[in-house]
């Protein structure tokens, strides 16, 4: 490697660059050569369970359910940042402290705002 100090940076941000260019080149190469061109009996066959589909494919889904699980998952993960911290809490310094108390107020203010949009009333 070179002295020189942001050579290690100008190596990363061209490994960032290329690898995913290659990896959508390698996808693009794929589909080009292995994939067939028009859909066949094959490809419209029916998948995996054998049952021919009947009606129509559209059905209206509450967005509801969807916000209630992502709240969920917001407000439960955040015991796996507490668990740790409520461990280790007397050997933190004070900065930690801090931290985890502007981590908390976030969480608070996100519950804040779910409650007054009316997010938490099941409908």
């Amino acid at each position: 490697m070179s002295d020189h100090p942001h050579a290690f940076l100008a190596l990363f941000l061209g490994v960032a660059l290329a690898f995913p260019l290659l990896m959508l080149a390698v996808a693009w190469l794929w589909v080009r050569f292995f994939q067939p061109a028009k859909p066949g009996p094959r490809k419209n066959a029916t998948y995996e369970c054998g049952l021919e589909s009947t009606g129509d494919s559209w059905i209206q889904f509450k967005a509801h359910y969807y916000l209630y699980a992502i709240l969920f998952l917001i407000f439960d993960v955040e015991v796996l940042f507490l668990l740790p911290f409520a461990v280790a809490f007397t050997g933190l310094p004070g900065g930690a402290l801090l931290a985890m108390l502007v981590f908390i107020l976030l969480l608070v203010e996100g519950l804040v705002w779910a409650w007054h949009r009316g997010h938490l009333e099941w409908k």
